[in-house]
This record gives structure tokens, sequence and C-alpha cells, in this order.
């Protein structure tokens, strides 16, 4: 039967609201699941709720935000019921989603719904952003002891430091303007922190690292960052570009920065993946979530500590005014088990 619930709406440019909607009985293939915690992904709803979003790769048109956008796409909860054809999951179910809303009742294609047993929610809900740089590092074909890289220190940079030293990269190099962004990576498990804008910062990067970094995962999207990632890089070095370069009008100088050194740049979006099967360096998203399940099971990563403020749903609008507003913005996450 429909049932009425919460949700967090984009009604216009900067503005988010907080506001009942109707939720259908779940179609064919779909289940309801009642949210227990969402993750905020800062880079990319800031563009969908500033109406910024970029021209599709895909398909070469503009994707319109407003009148109403409903963001979000990380969280983790309970199933309360199973469509038709569903099979393998049922009611009672704790589970992470994949290309989630925010909302406190969710009808999602079972497809994107993955058990995830005792894995705490906090953690479960970071599942679907943490697959982002773990697809990057694995396209990147990472070997034990290689130095790593990490332009960028938001939620996906600061995951992707937790799965590098998991992965056996060392020295791990975590890279960010912010020294709070710093010292949180360090305590993420980074063995290195530098700010972009010293001086003499591709010198003591490659100094610290015997001459560069044989990986690299630049998260910022922005060409300064591209540009001061390739910087940094020894010799037949791979760089994944996880970040979404939104601005096309920026210059690299190819010919000094990749073509010499023989650098190979790596297209990392998300979707660039298989969809059904995995095969070395690319695997489909259903087995990364299993992959961050077991690690997280057996200690390697916590994804949970990343987390700098929980807020109620409810407190969405000044939230997401602050988001806009603020340049730097921390890892957080709403609990709906507060309303």
């Amino acid at each position: 039967m429909e049932k009425v619930a919460k949700r967090i709406l984009f009604v216009s440019p900067g503005v988010a609201s907080f506001e009942d909607y109707t939720v259908p009985d779940p179609g064919e293939g779909e289940v309801r699941v009642k949210i227990e915690v969402s993750s905020l992904s800062s880079g990319t709803e800031r563009a969908n709720l500033k109406g910024d979003r970029s021209t599709s790769w895909k398909r070469g048109e503009t994707d319109p935000v407003f009148p109403k956008f409903v963001g979000g796409y990380s969280s983790a909860g309970i199933v309360e019921s199973v469509g038709a054809g569903v099979e393998g999951l049922a009611e009672g179910d704790r589970v992470s989603l994949s290309w989630s809303k925010y909302g406190r009742l969710l009808n999602v294609a079972a497809k994107n719904v993955y058990k995830i047993g005792v894995v705490p929610f906090e953690d479960a809900a970071l599942f679907h952003i943490a697959t982002f740089p773990m697809a990057a590092i694995r396209k990147c074909r990472l070997e034990i002891g290689e130095s790593a890289v990490v332009m960028g220190l938001g939620v996906l940079g600061l995951a992707a430091v937790q799965l590098l030293k998991a992965a056996g990269a060392v020295p791990v190099v975590a890279v960010d303007p912010d020294p709070s962004k710093r010292e949180k990576a360090l305590s993420s498990g980074a063995d290195l922190a530098f700010d972009p804008f010293d001086p003499d910062f591709a010198e003591k990067v490659k100094a610290a690292t015997d001459g560069g970094c044989r990986v690299g995962i630049e998260v910022t999207g922005r060409g300064e960052g591209l540009n001061g990632i390739l910087d940094v890089m020894a010799c037949f070095g791979r760089v994944a570009l996880l970040g979404c370069t939104r601005d096309k009008n920026f210059t690299v100088d190819y010919y000094r920065k990749v073509h010499g050194p023989g650098i190979s740049l790596i297209g990392a979006h998300t979707d660039a993946r298989p969809k059904v099967e995995s095969s070395p360096g690319l695997w489909t998203q259903k087995d990364d979530v299993e992959a961050l399940k077991k690690l997280t099971l057996g200690g390697r990563i916590r994804l949970s500590s990343l987390v700098d403020e929980t807020h109620s749903p409810a407190d969405a609008p000044a939230v997401f005014e602050r988001l806009v507003r603020e340049p730097v913005f921390p890892v957080v996450q709403f609990d709906w088990r507060s309303i």
C-alpha cells in the first residue's frame, strides 16, 4: 500500500526543503527500503544544488536539475517489502544502496541493493561513494609496495587514502590546501601530507617517494589539480581522473608532463565499469560493494571514521545552504532514525 514519508528536495538553486511525499508499492524488480543513514557527497551535490550539472558525457545533452530534484545517492537501511520477481532479498535485510535518494522510504531497483549483515549503517551508507575510488585504484593496477598520491581530500579522497593503505601502497601521500584535511588524512592512514600551494611541493613529494609516485588519484576535478599531480609522478606512472573535471578550459603541458615521462591518464568515472561480470582491474559495482563489506568486517577500513557531522534530515535546508556557501565542507551524514 502507498505510504507517506519524508524526503529532502532541491527546489531551486541553493535551496533545499524537507517535506512529505507519497511512496507507492514497490514495482516489479524493486524493493522498498526504510533508510537509516544517508551520506552527502559534497562535490556532486553542490553542483546539483547550484543547478550547474555538467553536460552528459554519454549523450551530449544538458541534464536539467530544476524545478525540483531529489539529491543523494549513497545510503543504508532495512528492506521493508519486495516487489514481484525479486530474489535474494527479504523483509528485514540490512542493506547498502547505490543510486538512492534522500528519503525515509525508497523504492529501489533490487540490482542496486546489497545485503550487509552486521556492518554498521554508518559505514554501509558510504559504500556506494567508496566504490568510486576503489574502481579508480583498480584501474591503475596498483601493486603492493608502490607509492601513491591522492590529490584532494574530500570524502572520495579520504576514502581513497584508506583503500590505498589497505591495498598495500607505500608511502600513501595525501595532498590538500586545507590543513585540517591533511591532518584527517594522516589519521586515516596517509604516511605523508602536503600543501599543493607550497612552492616546493613537487620537490618535497619526489624526495619522499624516491623520484615520484607510481599511482595518482586526482579527485579535485580541477585543472590545477591535474597539473599538480602530474608534477609529482614517476616515469610510467598511472593517474586516475576520479574527480569530475567539469571545466574543460584549462591547459596541460602534455609533451613534458604526459608524453615524455610516459604517464597513463585513466578515465575513472564510476559509470565506466562493467555491469555484469568483473575482470582484473574492472569490477562491477556489486563486487566492489562486497569487497568493501569484507574490508570493513575484517578491520582493514573504517569509512565511518571519515564522518565529521551527523544531522537530522530536518536540518537539511540549513546544511545545504552551508554546502553552497562554504568552499571547504565536512563529511556529513543524515540520520533518518532521528525523525
